[in-house]
């Protein structure tokens, strides 16, 4: 690894809205060298409606996590979420042993999953580097990600959008080093 920071792991958080994921998609082609672990979520839109959200790892592998007419006892406002099939996603991505993890986002929805919860706390407290998305507002386990020593949060708004995507990916060229 690199040079030491305090911290290792950096949340972006913001508003919906904001950019998060578009910040995520946009940095991954500079960080392929690290050959990150991870995901990123995408609206599922029909006849210019959001219907759902899709999640694409960073693999190339698909899944849906949440649509409207899916049929689950796990609801976030108009949204059916498929923990099952949400849990069989994580299960295909190497996050063990990965220099870099990748996670849009530690929401409301991926919470409800109680192997996402696991893994995201076995990631933050590994050796691994993990640049995440995470909830303006959320639960007490969100909430007390945002407090663990080992994290820094980092604001995004529409006005610093294309300067954090820089600090971010030579945030993580100091903390591993060469690709």
């Amino acid at each position: 690894m690199g040079p030491e920071y305090p911290v290792k792991n950096l949340l972006v958080t913001g508003m919906p809205g904001c950019g998060k994921t578009t910040l995520v998609k946009g940095i991954l082609p500079f960080l392929e060298p690290y050959h990150p672990a991870g995901f990123y979520t995408q609206e599922i839109r029909e006849k210019g409606k959001r219907v759902g959200f899709s999640l694409v790892s960073t693999g190339g592998e698909r899944a849906i996590l949440a649509h409207v007419q899916c049929q689950s006892r796990f609801h976030v406002g108009k949204y059916g979420v498929d923990i099952g099939g949400f849990e069989k996603f994580l299960a295909t991505i190497p996050f063990q042993g990965a220099r870099l993890v990748v996670i849009d986002e530690i929401g409301k929805m991926e919470s409800l999953s109680g192997e996402f919860r696991r893994i995201v706390d076995e990631i933050l407290a590994s050796p691994s580097f993990c640049l995440a998305t995470i909830a303006a507002r959320g639960t007490p386990w969100i909430e007390g990600i945002k407090k663990r020593d080992e994290i820094e949060v980092i604001s995004l708004d529409r006005g610093n959008a294309g300067s954090l995507a820089r600090a971010v990916v030579n945030r993580v060229r100091t903390i591993l080093g060469p690709g």
